[in-house]
């Protein structure tokens, strides 16, 4: 009979305890992040984590929130830096020096000592607007675009993309076409690296566009702000 009263006291403490963690836990999350409404805040079986529920979204955090993971996302809850994102920029790093950079176009500004590459559709909007708002203001850069035709997408891309390579100066036909509307009037027959650019594309995993590539390895997809752009040259020097 002692043991059975032991045994239930002890389950009653646990479970207090249980409570009391995630009673704190709500607290501190709130405090935190106070536009929060925390509706529940649930021990799971897994060891050391616990179910956030904010009505209409679920998280997961540790005992004393210092990450949480939303969306398959791991974040810092302090910085709330995607810690995720960060990893994913490490695993996917390409060697900048192994790039076949003779089947891309060359843009060279300024003094041309810093290195980007972008893989770009010529109808895709995003690289348009990062051409026109991004790249365009760029200096002491030399960009490497390789004509990357999304066809599923834009059925006529890959006849743009080849007319530019083709033209008598493909830098300024990228440009003009990119920057003003305004494609070449060539054929498109020559010797061109459309086909080159998707093979290698596929190797280094690449599904969309644009897709930035720095020197020191790292890219990041979209029509990225210059600002970004320009510190992330700065890093990898």
């Amino acid at each position: 009979m002692l043991k059975k009263m032991v045994g239930t006291l002890l389950a009653g403490m646990l479970t207090l305890n249980a409570w009391a963690d995630e009673a704190s836990l709500k607290k501190t999350i709130e405090a935190a992040y106070p536009k929060l409404k925390v509706y529940s805040v649930t021990k799971t079986p897994f060891n050391g984590l616990y179910e956030v529920f904010l009505g209409e979204e679920i998280f997961y955090t540790d005992e004393k929130f210092t990450y949480f993971i939303v969306e398959g996302r791991l974040i810092d809850s302090k910085t709330r830096k995607n810690l995720t994102a960060d990893r994913m920029e490490e695993l996917t790093k390409i060697d900048f020096n192994t790039l076949p950079l003779n089947q891309a176009i060359k843009v060279v500004k300024g003094n041309g000592s810093r290195k980007l590459v972008v893989f770009s559709d010529p109808d895709c909007p995003y690289c348009k607007q990062l051409e026109q708002q991004s790249l365009a203001g760029l200096n002491d850069v030399t960009i490497y675009t390789f004509l990357f035709p999304l066809e599923g997408l834009h059925p006529d891309a890959g006849n743009k993309a080849r007319a530019i390579w083709c033209a008598p100066d493909r830098t300024k036909a990228w440009q003009d076409w990119m920057l003003n509307g305004q494609l070449p009037k060539t054929a498109g027959t020559c010797n061109n690296p459309v086909q080159d650019n998707a093979d290698l594309g596929r190797r280094l995993g690449i599904r969309g566009t644009p897709l930035l590539i720095f020197a020191n390895g790292k890219r990041i997809s979209g029509a990225v702000p210059a600002q970004e752009i320009e510190g992330r040259l700065v890093q990898s020097k």
